[in-house]
């Protein structure tokens, strides 16, 4: 902030420049003189308290350290003035000098005073002991400036441009010669890499106003700073930071440079800050902040950061400019002087005074000015102008009080204007040190005593409503207090925390605590408290309930002086604790399952601000300036993102018990889990259940539903600590609620049986049986057998049966378990369960006691396992016994073996089929029992590699060479069978067996065997096995013409795998007929494309193919030969050719003909006719033969019209002569007696753009596309009628399709089997109308 408080103007100062200089450290005065001869001195508020006549206008003045002592010098005399602040006196000092004084300075330590004269003489003059030393000489010329240092040296500037530095006695220490009139010093000290340990050790002296020159005090170094010439002349400067200087120049240019040794002169900051010129620079090390002053405008900044200007301030009245700045000690007050002569004081630093109560706020807004407000309410500020400047600040709801010293002064707050009326003035037996109201009373503290009483009443009523704390029975003085509407608190310093009843003024409670009490903050109704002791440690206290404890406050930061709670909900129970920096958030958890408690919610950090009052997450503060500022806490967020789901959020709303403002901030599953656990833990089982019903989580509805209602608040909180897992104490409750066997259950349901069992003796003896049981099993589960068989012993009661049974079981486990077998073995046998003698006997085992074991396993019809264990004990009776219930392959091996051992093959063989052991079967069957009929069959049926070996060997005994080489193959003993082969000239049979299993070394040793005997199409077939291509192609093509047909197929075959252009161009030579001038069938040039997927050259040798099948006659081949090409090109996404899909739909119309003549459907046979005899030319081999049929059908169907066209074809002289003569007459009739009907064709819509069309027509003359055919019916498909065949997936007709697959079952273009139950209908057939796949 930065406020005109007041000026002071004097006519007798009218157009001169003023000397001023502010009280030190208090800065409660300020002396100014002009050209008047006199020197006034003001108070901070600008009230003038006294003036000093002089004899000529005062040339000097100076406050001592402590602000006490004002000396003056004046012209024309050789005497000081001195005035004492502390009793408003003046006195007068002979100097003793005969010239007059013309410099005057205090010391900086000290009660020394420096006084300059004009002709170079100095006095020093001590004012405690009135002790002068005079020092005649000291300058030759007029002593014009100096300073002192904190060493309590003193060095001097006179015009004889010479700097002299001497000690407090006078004494000269150095002197140096300038090269110009010095002016402006001070003491400071260089900044260098090392810490100076001597002090201030440098001067600073402006020289002609041009450099600034630094001086060293113990050596003859000195450093010049010249600046830059537009700057202009130096007109103030001063130290400030780390070895940093401020300048200010006459040009207006504000400059700050660093001493740092290594970087002494550079300038760190620069600015022009006032156009025309600058006049003065001030420093607040208390502020931080630095100003200039020039022209007629003021600019403020701050020192940690120069470029940031935080204030300017325009004086327009003073068109003359500015001249000197001057700040008070602690910043609070800026003086600036005119070139006009008066004095602008400045507030630039308010008094942090506040209070408040509830929502209403009192603040100290200007020096003598209290602003009351309710922001909140939204009432209007009241502000009241004061008489003097409050030290105090107290307001209640109707009344404020200020107070200084030992007197208060009271203000009713009303609602006419202007808002407020004095009411009285108190005096008080101390000085105040703080006071607090509410509604009707009034209590100030005053030399450790509180001093109670009622704000109205008349004079006389005042003693009997006032009354002294602490009581008689209170030691130690108060050192804190607060006032709420029913309760004085105070708290005193041996460590009592008192709560008093305002109504009768009685102590109600006091908490003994044992450090000082030194602040205590009530909340708004009083009944809870928050202090703070002298180690810095907060409490929460709750003075109206005996029954809580004191609580202290977590991570409770030992610099924290104050506490807030928060009024926006009287019980919130939310409070702020702050510091200068930060403001903690903390919460108290009233009722939780744990009890009371508080909770540290978070932190919020503030820059320069004093917390005033809470309400509802927002902090009001005030400012420096004396305004208030509103601060959201950071831990309230959730309030400003109401809309937004964060964990963060969340968290701060479930710390703060705002659990509807935690439901909107819940999104995810975590989220409402994490709100339910905190509503649980808060006992807010209503609201419990929302959550969990919102979240989905049904068991944990109807766990808390069943719960609901319960009125022991013990018991209630014992379920929910149970529901949140913290079992011990949720136990803890229960046995302190109404039903305490809840404990026991709870302890059951665990399946913690030894807590239930020491629950169970003093709640519920009867269960103790039952608990026993279930602990023994427990103990039995990890390895305790001497437990589990005293409680399974213990479980045992007189009247349950099947619970007798299970200790029973445990009995016998545990007996076994301990050594006593015989025990446990009788007990096991005679218990009626299957399942224990399995347990038993697998204990038995464990412990090596085989027979035993085996035993009960034959008791529990466990046949296997008591087998297995016979076998072990060599009881082979007792397995033969057993074998026929026995299904371990393992244990029949053990038997058949035995059984062989023995000599009984048979037996033993039927055992190892048993054991699934086929290669001892097959060796029995062939060394014993001479079957080889039964060992084939079982190798051939089980696969068995190793039977097959001695199936093998024994053929080969047998000299059955083929038979050896079979079985040789199927034990996979390769090499084996082709020496055989080899041998005995069984290579084909040894091929044929081998199939696709072989290697391909099995393969090239066959090809190179058959290629040796010169069989040309084996070799070939073979080296295409093992990869060899070009040898199998060179045998192919020299195969025997018996083999051709085969030959040329597997010569396609390799050259397609082979994917080699040389290979390829050898075979293409061969079948054109270059190599051998016999041109092969053209279908196999077909076959080589397919192979070498060259789908376009294949495509068009199949319409070549199609061709010579047309031509001679075979028109199904030519028909499937374009299908397959067709289907081909179509799953290689090639586009079809015209040609190719014109002939497969001509030839496809022609083969439908046939079909629904046999249907008797003529119209449609004659419609196809009448197609395939407009390409009359595509038949050439049976022209007569279709023309015939197409008049016939014609008409027959009454397209007589169309069969006049054709028979008059017929009657050409090329054709008449063929026409069957049983038909010929009638054509001739008919040519001769023409009949024109004519059926008119049926239209139906274009599937692509919806044109009517005749059926038959496959062209749109609107849109151009080629129309998909019916493969049922030859005429286009319709887009509300469609289907496809699913294997070839050809479009029809669906209704004609359906009618088609009634009489033939298969589909009339693929020709593969097909039921009107496999084809459907399609709605959408938008991807089988693509023009590029149909073109």
């Amino acid at each position: 902030m930065m406020k005109n408080i007041f000026i002071i103007a004097d006519k007798a100062w009218a157009g001169s420049n003023l000397l001023y200089k502010w009280q030190t450290s208090f800065g409660n005065y300020i002396a100014v003189s002009g050209q008047d001869k006199s020197v006034k001195i003001f108070d901070r508020h600008g009230h003038k308290c006294t003036e000093l006549s002089l004899p000529g206008c005062c040339v000097g003045m100076d406050w001592d350290k402590d602000g006490d002592i004002l000396a003056v010098i004046s012209a024309q005399s050789s005497s000081i003035y001195l005035w004492d602040a502390t009793v408003n006196k003046t006195s007068q000092i002979d100097s003793g000098m005969r010239d007059q004084m013309s410099f005057v300075l205090w010391s900086m330590t000290g009660p020394l005073l420096a006084v300059g004269t004009v002709k170079g003489n100095l006095l020093i003059y001590n004012q405690q002991t009135s002790h002068k030393i005079p020092v005649l000489g000291k300058h030759t010329a007029k002593i014009t400036c100096g300073c002192w240092s904190t060493q309590n040296l003193l060095a001097l500037g006179s015009d004889d441009c010479t700097v002299s530095i001497s000690n407090h006695e006078g004494d000269t220490i150095r002197q140096t010669k300038l090269c110009g009139e010095p002016a402006d010093m001070c003491f400071s000290v260089i900044k260098t890499d090392e810490t100076s340990a001597q002090g201030e050790d440098t001067v600073s002296v402006t020289v002609d106003k041009q450099i600034l020159m630094l001086l060293n005090v113990n050596s003859e170094k000195q450093i010049e700073l010249t600046f830059q010439r537009h700057y202009g002349d130096i007109m103030s400067y001063h130290w400030y930071g780390d070895g940093y200087v401020l300048i200010g120049f006459s040009h207006g240019y504000f400059v700050a440079i660093s001493t740092y040794i290594k970087k002494t002169g550079k300038e760190v900051y620069q600015a022009h800050n006032h156009k025309h010129s600058l006049n003065s620079v001030a420093i607040s090390t208390a502020l931080n902040k630095a100003a200039s002053c020039g022209d007629n405008s003021i600019k403020i900044h701050e020192l940690s950061e120069l470029t940031d200007v935080s204030n300017i301030f325009q004086l327009e009245d003073e068109t003359k400019g500015l001249d000197q700045l001057s700040w008070t000690d602690d910043g609070k007050l800026l003086a600036v002087s005119t070139q006009n002569g008066t004095l602008h004081v400045f507030l630039t630093k308010l008094p942090l005074l506040y209070d408040s109560f509830g929502t209403q706020l009192a603040s100290l807004t200007s020096l003598l000015e209290v602003t009351i407000s309710n922001q909140v309410e939204g009432e209007t500020p009241v502000t009241i102008e004061l008489d003097v400047e409050p030290t105090v600040i107290a307001v209640g709801p109707y009344n404020v009080a200020v107070g200084v010293n030992n007197r208060a002064w009271f203000y009713a707050l009303v609602d006419q204007q202007p808002g407020f009326h004095k009411l009285k003035d108190v005096e008080y037996l101390g000085t105040i040190v703080s006071m607090c109201l509410n509604s009707d009373c009034a209590a100030a503290l005053c030399g450790g005593k509180v001093q109670l009483h009622m704000i109205k009443g008349e004079d006389h009523d005042e003693k009997k409503q006032m009354k002294l704390f602490p009581d008689n029975d209170i030691k130690g003085g108060i050192l804190c207090h607060a006032l709420t509407d029913n309760f004085l608190h105070y708290g005193t310093e041996s460590g009592n925390v008192v709560c008093v009843s305002v109504e009768d003024w009685e102590t109600v409670n006091s908490y003994s605590h044992p450090a000082g009490v030194r602040g205590v903050f009530p909340d708004l109704n009083g009944t809870r408290l928050v202090f703070i002791d002298d180690k810095s440690s907060g409490f929460l206290l709750s003075p109206a309930n005996r029954t809580d404890s004191c609580f202290e406050l977590p991570n409770f930061s030992p610099t924290i002086t104050g506490v807030l709670w928060d009024t926006w909900d009287a019980d919130s129970g939310v409070f702020v604790a702050y510091d200068s920096d930060k403001v903690y958030t903390y919460a108290l958890h009233k009722t939780t399952i744990y009890g009371p408690r508080v909770v540290l919610v978070g932190s919020t950090t503030l820059s320069s601000q004093k917390p005033l009052l809470l309400y509802n997450g927002e902090l009001t503060c005030q400012m420096a300036n004396g305004k208030t500022s509103n601060v959201a806490l950071s831990t309230h967020s959730f309030l400003q993102h109401t809309t937004s789901t964060s964990t963060v959020h969340l968290t701060q709303a479930l710390m703060l018990k705002r659990f509807h403002e935690a439901c909107k901030s819940a999104g995810t599953v975590a989220d409402w889990a994490e709100l339910g656990k905190t509503c649980l833990v808060h006992m807010e089982v209503d609201l419990a259940i929302q959550v969990y019903r919102m979240s989905g989580n049904v068991d944990m509805v109807l766990s808390l539903q069943s719960i609901q209602g319960t009125e022991d608040r013990n018991l209630l909180a014992g379920h929910l600590a149970m529901f949140l897992c913290d079992y011990n104490l949720a136990q803890d409750l229960y046995l302190s609620s109404s039903c305490p066997i809840a404990a026991l259950e709870m302890r059951k349901d665990l399946l913690h049986w030894e807590s239930a069992l020491t629950l169970a003796k003093r709640l519920a003896v009867d269960q103790i049986p039952f608990i026993a049981r279930e602990y023994a099993i427990y103990l039995e589960f990890i390895g305790d057998c001497v437990n589990a068989l005293t409680h399974y012993e213990k479980g045992m009661t007189h009247n349950n049966k099947e619970h007798n049974e299970v200790c029973q079981a445990g009995v016998a486990r545990m007996s076994i378990r301990m050594g006593d077998i015989r025990r446990g073995v009788a007990q096991a046998i005679q218990h009626p369960s299957r399942v224990l003698k399995k347990e038993c006997g697998a204990i038995l085992e464990s412990m090596k006691q085989f027979s035993e074991a085996a035993q009960l396993y034959e008791k529990g019809q466990y046949y296997d396992k008591a087998a297995s264990l016979y076998l072990r004990c060599k009881n082979w009776t007792k397995v033969g016994e057993l074998l026929p219930h026995v299904s371990s392959p393992r244990i029949h091996l053990q038997y058949a073996k035995a059984k062989e051992a023995d000599g009984k093959y048979k037996d033993a063989v039927q055992a190892y089929e048993r054991a699934k052991d086929w290669n001892n079967v097959v060796r029995v069957l062939l060394d014993h029992l001479n079957n080889p009929e039964d060992a084939v069959r079982v190798v051939r049926e089980r696969r068995s590699i190793d039977g097959a070996k001695m199936v093998a060997r024994f053929f080969l005994q047998l000299s059955d060479y083929g038979s050896a080489i079979q079985f040789l193959v199927l034990s996979q003993c390769n090499d084996e069978a082709f020496h055989v082969a080899q041998q005995h000239g069984q290579m084909e049979v040894y091929a044929d067996f081998i199939g696709s299993e072989g290697t391909q070394e099995d393969y090239q040793s066959i090809a190179l065997y058959f290629e040796g005997e010169k069989k040309h199409l084996l070799a070939g077939r073979f080296f295409q096995k093992c990869g060899q291509y070009s040898r199998a192609l060179k045998h192919f093509l020299n195969c025997p013409h018996t083999d051709d047909d085969l030959a040329v197929d597997m010569a396609i075959e390799t050259v397609g795998q082979a994917k080699d252009s040389y290979l390829t161009s050898q075979l293409t030579d061969y079948l054109l007929g270059e190599s051998d001038g016999v041109p092969k069938d053209a279908k196999y040039l077909f076959h080589l494309y397919m192979a070498l997927q060259q789908y376009r050259e294949a495509a068009r040798t199949a319409i070549i193919i199609t061709r010579e099948e047309q031509c001679a006659g075979n028109y199904r081949n030519a028909h499937d030969v374009l299908f397959s090409m067709y289907k081909e090109l179509q799953a290689q996404r090639i586009k079809i050719p015209a040609e190719m899909a014109t002939n497969l739909m001509i030839l496809h119309s022609y083969l439908l003909v046939k079909v629904h003549v046999m249907r008797g459907d003529h119209l449609k046979a004659a419609r196809l006719l009448i197609r395939v005899g407009n390409n009359i030319n595509k038949f050439t081999a049976h022209v007569v033969p279709i023309l015939t049929s197409t008049v016939i059908e014609c008409y027959r169907a009454g397209l007589k019209n169309s069969a006049f066209s054709f028979a008059a074809m017929l009657m050409r002289p090329e054709y008449r002569d063929k026409v069957d003569p049983k038909y010929r007459k009638k054509i001739e009739a008919m040519v001769r007696h023409p009949d024109t009907l004519e059926l008119e064709q049926e239209t139906t819509p274009c599937p692509f753009c919806g044109l009517q069309l005749p059926q038959y027509e496959l062209l749109c003359i609107f849109c151009k596309n080629n129309l998909p055919y019916c493969i049922a019916t030859g005429c286009h498909v319709l887009k509300e009628d469609w289907s496809v065949c699913p294997h070839c997936e050809f479009p029809a007709l669906y209704s004609q399709f359906i009618l088609l697959l009634e009489t033939q079952t298969v589909c009339p273009m693929c020709s593969e089997t097909l039921s009107a139950d496999e084809v459907k209908k399609i709605s959408r057939c938008s991807k089988y109308l693509q023009t590029d796949q149909l073109n």
